[in-house]
């Protein structure tokens, strides 16, 4: 898969030669290729950048992040990239290390202002005390979920606005000002996401993969079991059996998965188990009318309130 991955790379190399190589300066009038891994960077980036950027991703809304179809397309994306904003955390390590290697784009390097890393700043949680294979797919930084707390996002809108600033100084102000009145509206948002999910405090959720415990910290909500016995492995019956007998001594009824993961799966343990199934993401666009990072925050937190009050 390597091998083939390495001469589709060298197609596309030969595609951005010959195309000449990516301007050194950018002229007055356009706007920053600022390149994300994932939708919901895009979104962030977004509301940053404004009118001055144009925002390409490499992810798909449905796809898992830690395992992209990495495509020659994407080398030459990257190689035409001003700006790249990764997760960090290792999320993007079993794909995106390859296409930059391709890209050889110094704008993007590991240490220049192109370069954003979405972690940084970030408090991260379950860092591994040990790093052990047999515990699955583990990450030594943290799990690097965690976008769908509102103070997350602030954090990573912060980093993207400064380095902004630093690749395009003539338009910093214009960054800071966008900053200021996203973080406002995430601050009032996130008041009335606070507000609507306090009478479920407390509650008890399942989720397919380790992906949630941000958002469920957040809102004082408790991640009891998962549906992989460790991140990244399958499912067995005897682990969803055990899963179904925490959900019925716990009394917890919901059972969270993403589009790209087993939605029969999930069905059959909160079946066994009186419980629903949510469809969530945290991509914006993988659901109907969530282009937005607050139309995705809204749709979440409406969808999980109105489950919790019909187990209630």
């Amino acid at each position: 898969m390597k091998h083939i991955f390495s001469m589709r790379a060298a197609a596309a190399m030969a595609l951005v030669g010959s195309a000449g190589a990516a301007p050194l300066g950018l002229p007055s009038a356009a706007k920053l290729s600022v390149v994300t891994t994932t939708p919901d960077l895009a979104a962030v980036a977004k509301e940053i950048g404004g009118d001055l950027i144009e925002v390409k991703t490499l992810a798909k809304p449905t796809e898992d992040p830690h395992f992209v179809d990495a495509k020659p397309s994407h080398v030459v994306t990257l190689n035409r990239a001003d700006v790249l904003i990764e997760g960090g955390a290792e999320l993007e390590v079993g794909w995106l290390p390859p296409l930059l290697e391709s890209a050889r784009n110094d704008k993007i390097a590991g240490g220049s202002p192109g370069l954003i890393i979405a972690s940084q700043g970030i408090r991260m949680r379950d860092v591994p005390a040990t790093l052990d294979r047999a515990r699955g797919d583990v990450h030594a930084a943290g799990n690097p979920h965690f976008l769908l707390d509102p103070e997350n996002v602030k954090i990573v809108a912060a980093n993207i606005a400064d380095h902004l600033s630093q690749v395009d100084p003539k338009d910093a102000a214009t960054f800071k000002a966008n900053l200021a009145t996203f973080k406002a509206k995430v601050d009032a948002k996130a008041a009335e996401w606070a507000k609507e999910l306090a009478p479920y405090k407390g509650a008890k959720l399942v989720t397919y993969h380790n992906d949630f415990v941000y958002f469920a910290d957040r809102y004082g909500m408790q991640v009891i079991e998962t549906l992989e016995p460790k991140p990244g492995i399958s499912p067995s019956a005897q682990h969803l059996a055990q899963v179904i007998g925490a959900m019925k001594t716990a009394n917890a009824h919901l059972v969270l998965v993403q589009p790209y993961q087993n939605r029969k799966t999930a069905e059959t343990v909160a079946r066994q188990a009186d419980g629903v199934v949510i469809d969530y993401s945290q991509q914006p666009g993988a659901l109907k009318n969530t282009t937005t990072y607050f139309d995705l925050m809204d749709t979440l937190v409406k969808t999980m309130a109105a489950a919790l009050q019909e187990k209630k």
